[in-house]
């Protein structure tokens, strides 16, 4: 187990039993990296107090069925890590330890932002595609050239999509997380690449992954203060 994960009880689980709040609207600078995270309608997750490490913001997204035409469409989903940054390029022998967690909305089935479809709604499957898919960009093999590197993520990628559509299969199996102090039923799977969480949150589902990291020694809960993502 990580040694900066090891199993502690502070602010974060401090609400063990409480349904998280949904946090209020807020306007951020142009510019600043929170501000995609700061219009969620919905609560954001981390590691827990028991991480005491390095933690640091990757990205928050919109998908593709927002409001009407003409207004901003809603933040879907995003991602904050723990432990050292990803690295940008493939380095040879690269030993970083990370674990990452992935926060989705949870949205019912809904027209698209153009009205020509519709969306699903989000589930636990939607968490571990992109968790799975997160951990192909953070670790694809090297000696690679730029069409190799595609063909190999579209190949690893058409897997993690199928695996994260069978998340009661036997390429999963389960595992129990702490979430806000309490105990929840998650799925997980590892490969040579890392390993990879799913599962549902008071408000969300969650999906997470990670390297040279213990699942099996992390915890979720609520952050209360995403300024500290934002400071490193």
């Amino acid at each position: 187990m990580d040694a900066t994960s090891s199993r502690t009880v502070g602010t974060a689980t401090a609400q063990a039993g409480a349904q998280p709040e949904v946090p209020a609207r807020r306007a951020a600078a142009p510019g600043d990296p929170l501000a995609p995270y700061l219009v969620a309608d919905f609560p954001w997750y981390g590691l827990d107090d028991g991480w005491t490490g390095r933690r640091w913001l990757l990205q928050a997204g919109a998908g593709t069925g927002g409001g009407r035409a003409g207004q901003p469409r809603a933040v879907d989903y995003g991602s904050v890590g723990h432990g050292e940054e990803l690295p940008k390029h493939y380095e040879t022998r690269d030993s970083r330890r990370f674990a990452v967690v992935v926060t989705v909305a949870r949205r019912p089935g809904r027209r698209s932002a153009d009205g020509t479809g519709v969306l699903e709604a989000t589930t636990a499957s939607s968490a571990a595609w992109l968790a799975g898919s997160g951990l192909l960009a953070a670790t694809w093999p090297g000696l690679l050239d730029r069409g190799r590197r595609q063909e190999w993520l579209d190949q690893q990628g058409a897997l993690a999509w199928d695996l994260a559509d069978d998340l009661g299969g036997p390429g999963w199996s389960p595992l129990t997380v702490p979430v806000n102090g309490l105990p929840q039923p998650f799925r997980y799977r590892e490969s040579e690449y890392g390993w990879v969480l799913a599962g549902e949150a008071p408000g969300v589902l969650l999906g997470a992954y990670g390297r040279s990291v213990s699942a099996y020694g992390i915890g979720f809960a609520t952050i209360p203060d995403l300024t500290v993502y934002a400071r490193s």
